[in-house]
C-alpha cells in the first residue's frame, strides 16, 4: 500500500511507527511543515520526507490526515484537484464531519473517518471507523490497515465524539490510574521503578484477561476476592471513596466537554 500521512506531529508520527512496524505500507510520504524532526523516519528507506502535500497526494493511495482541525480546510481545498476514485481518504482529526469534508472534495470520494490512540506506535490501538456511502466499500482496507495496529470496530458517526473520550481521552484515564497503584506500591515499599513494573503489568494482564475470556469484569473479580478477605476490603473501600462513580463522572465531563466545542475546532 502506498501511504502518506499529512500532519506528522504526534498522532501522525504515532500512527507512522505502527504501520511501518508492521510493514504495512510499500511506500510511505510525511509531511510536515518543519520536516527536521522527523527526519529520523528516512532510515526506513521506504519513507519520503517532505512539506509538499500535493507530491504526497501524488504518489500515495491511501492519504491518512492527521492536521489540526482548522488545516484540514484548505489542505483538501488545495489537493482536491489531485483525488481520483483510487485514493482513500482517511481523517483521524476530532470533530471534523463526512458531510463537511463530502462539500469540499465531493461525494464520490472514498471518505472514511477513523479515531485511534496513541498506542498505535505500539500497536495496540483501540481504532472506531466510520465511513461515508461511498467509502463503505473501502471500511474493510481501513480496518485492515488498524488491525495491524491494535483493535479496530467500524461505528455510527454520531458516536464518534463518545468514541473519542472512550479510547483516545481513555488512554489518559488509564494513564493516571496506573500511576496511582505505582504510587499506592511505592508506599507499600517497593521502589519506584518496581512499582511501575508491577503497576503496568497487572494492568496489561486484566485488560488481556477480558479480551482472551470474553468475560465480564465482575466474573474474574469474583475469582479474586474471598470472604473477609484483602481483596474485597480494598475494593469496598475504593468504592466508598468514589472510585468507580468519579471515572464515570469523569467520563460523562469530557464528553460533555466535547460536545460544547464546535465541529472542526476541537
Amino acid at each position: 500500500m502506498k501511504i502518506a500521512i499529512i500532519g506528522a506531529g504526534n498522532l501522525g508520527v504515532s500512527i507512522a511507527k505502527g504501520i511501518l512496524n508492521s510493514n504495512g505500507a510499500t511506500s510511505m510520504y510525511l509531511t510536515k511543515r518543519n520536516t527536521s524532526d522527523i527526519e529520523q523516519f528516512e532510515k526506513y528507506g521506504n519513507v519520503t520526507i517532505t512539506s509538499d502535500n500535493r507530491e504526497a497526494v501524488k504518489n500515495s493511495d491511501i492519504l491518512i490526515f492527521a492536521v489540526q482541525p482548522s488545516q484540514l480546510h484548505d489542505i483538501l481545498r488545495d489537493i482536491k484537484d489531485l483525488l481520483t476514485d483510487n485514493h482513500v481518504i482517511i481523517s483521524t482529526i476530532t470533530g471534523f464531519s463526512i458531510a463537511k469534508m463530502e462539500a469540499l472534495i465531493g461525494p464520490e470520494r472514498n471518505i472514511i473517518r477513523s479515531m485511534p490512540n496513541t498506542a498505535i506506535s505500539v500497536g495496540q490501538s483501540m481504532t472506531c471507523i466510520c465511513s461515508n456511502d461511498k467509502g463503505k466499500k473501502k471500511i474493510a482496507l481501513a480496518k485492515a490497515i488498524f488491525n495491524r495496529m491494535g483493535h479496530s470496530m467500524e461505528i455510527p458517526e454520531q458516536q464518534m465524539q463518545a468514541a473519542t473520550v472512550i479510547c483516545a481521552s481513555g488512554v489518559a484515564f488509564w494513564m493516571r490510574l496506573i500511576r496511582a497503584t505505582t504510587q499506592g506500591a511505592i508506599q507499600l515499599g517497593f521502589d519506584a521503578k518496581e512499582a511501575q513494573e508491577l503497576a503496568m503489568h497487572t494492568c496489561n494482564g486484566a485488560a488481556n484477561l477480558l479480551i482472551e475470556s470474553g468475560s465480564h469484569p465482575e466474573a474474574e473479580i469474583d475469582k479474586v476476592t474471598t470472604p473477609k478477605g484483602c481483596t474485597i476490603q480494598g475494593l469496598n473501600e475504593m468504592e466508598h471513596q468514589g472510585l468507580s462513580s468519579s471515572l464515570i463522572q469523569g467520563i460523562v465531563a469530557s464528553y460533555e466537554k466535547i460536545s460544547q466545542i464546535k465541529e472542526g475546532q476541537l
